[in-house]
């Protein structure tokens, strides 16, 4: 697969082939589904939680009798039921990542790519590289390009000024090569990936 390479003013800069076996799959929906779950999970804090009864502070005193009373045999007020009394069944502190493959997990970024090649919404610049860090200039520069809503991959090292600038831009989220992820590139509207983060991910996956 060839696909033109432009430059951040929006000219022709030659073109380049797209591997198949990385840009070229049938995309399956289960897989990214799997992988979009899994990062969702490991992201959770999981540091939700509540005082059960052996957090609550009070006396466990037995504060009826245990017969005569005419209603139940309560043995303190630290019991669900009470007022103040602890949470039964509440959520405690907790890892809520789940495991899945090292090989789903390549084949899922795979199939991500192919689904921006394929709904043509992969854009290849020559560099991300802007000589000041003017948001007004890469905005402008961006609307040549036809892009409002996107993410930007660049090589091992993001350009200061480029990420500086697109820092105040709503839709637009910028990554260096070690950050690429199946739920960033499929939140947003096009894909944009510069040379040197295609060469970084067919040497990833050669």
């Amino acid at each position: 697969m060839k696909l033109a390479v432009k430059t951040l003013d929006g000219a022709d800069a030659g073109s380049v082939s797209l591997a198949d076996d990385v840009f070229g799959l049938e995309p399956r929906t289960d897989i990214l589904h799997r992988m979009v779950r899994y990062q969702l999970a490991k992201r959770r804090a999981g540091t939700h939680a509540v005082k059960n009864r052996a957090d609550v502070v009070g006396s466990t005193r037995k504060f009826v009798k245990q017969k005569g009373s005419g209603g139940a045999r309560h043995g303190n007020k630290k019991a669900p039921q009470f007022r103040s009394g602890g949470r039964a069944f509440g959520p405690v502190v907790r890892d809520h990542a789940t495991d899945l493959p090292k090989k789903v997990r390549a084949l899922a970024l795979r199939h991500a790519l192919s689904t921006k090649a394929k709904a043509s919404e992969l854009i290849v610049l020559e560099d991300a590289n802007l000589s000041d860090a003017k948001t007004k200039v890469l905005t402008a520069k961006l609307k040549e390009l036809g892009v409002s809503n996107a993410l930007v991959i660049d090589g091992a090292e993001v350009n200061e000024n480029f990420a500086r600038a697109a820092g105040n831009i709503a839709q637009l989220d910028v990554l260096p090569i070690q950050g690429i992820n199946v739920y960033d590139i499929l939140r947003r509207d096009v894909l944009v990936l510069t040379k040197a983060a295609l060469g970084a991910l067919e040497e990833r996956f050669k």
